[in-house]
């Protein structure tokens, strides 16, 4: 999602969003779902929005996907066409992000298969709706 800045600031401003993080400045956020009656809410979001959701939300389900290590994390960075100062950026970031994120979360899945890792977060999600 992308809304300018003085669109966003406005709209955060008036709760407009479940969760917003500026990140390496740029401003991410997800406005808040309106899901069918039943449905499930399912977001891909940040360590520093799940906080927020969790906050909001005490009994959210915080799944914290993490790469199969720093390599493969660097690799899918260049793959899908980070800018170099953004990448060393991300790269130096990751240990506390990892660190915050396993403390936050529920369930740890690694992303080392995709398939495996889908299949792992919907069991997940599967137990959580029994």
């Amino acid at each position: 999602m992308f809304v300018d800045r003085p669109t966003f600031d406005a709209h955060a401003a008036a709760g407009g969003f479940l969760e917003w993080a500026d990140v390496f400045g740029q401003r991410y956020g997800t406005p808040w779902p309106d899901p069918p009656e039943g449905d499930d809410v399912l977001l891909e979001i940040d360590v520093q929005g799940a906080a927020q959701v969790r906050a909001r939300h005490p009994g959210a389900v915080v799944v914290f996907v993490e790469p199969p290590s720093r390599e493969a994390q660097e690799e899918r960075l260049r793959r899908r066409g980070d800018r170099e100062d953004l990448i060393a950026r991300r790269l130096a970031a990751a240990p506390e992000e990892e660190r915050a994120g396993r403390a936050l979360a529920d369930h740890v899945v690694v992303n080392d298969d995709l398939g495996r890792a889908i299949e792992e977060v919907a069991a997940i999600l599967g137990s959580r709706r029994q």
